[in-house]
């Protein structure tokens, strides 16, 4: 589940394989249009691969239309899987 307050936004629960769609679906509604979204990710309960999948998605949506998205508060799981992709420092972990 995604919240938007201004250009901040909060992931509760998991985001795993069987709801990443559901949670990149709604965050494409959600998500702010500003030039800069800051993705606090503390209250994520379980990933996996997906996971890291959405950001980066997220990154470069992001990206290609001109602003910049910050991801913080990523757990020890995310930041684990980050660094064994290699994508560590796209992530902000």
């Amino acid at each position: 589940m995604i919240s938007c307050d201004g250009d901040r936004c909060t992931l509760q629960g998991p985001l795993t394989m069987d709801n990443v769609v559901a949670v990149r679906d709604e965050g494409s509604r959600l998500l702010p249009t500003g030039p800069r979204i800051v993705v606090d990710l503390a209250g994520v309960t379980e990933v996996d691969s997906a996971a890291v999948s959405l950001l980066l998605e997220w990154r470069r949506t992001a990206q290609r239309g001109g602003r910049q998205v910050e991801f913080v508060n990523l757990s020890a799981n995310l930041k684990s899987l980050a660094a064994l992709y290699g994508v560590s420092e796209l992530l902000g972990g």
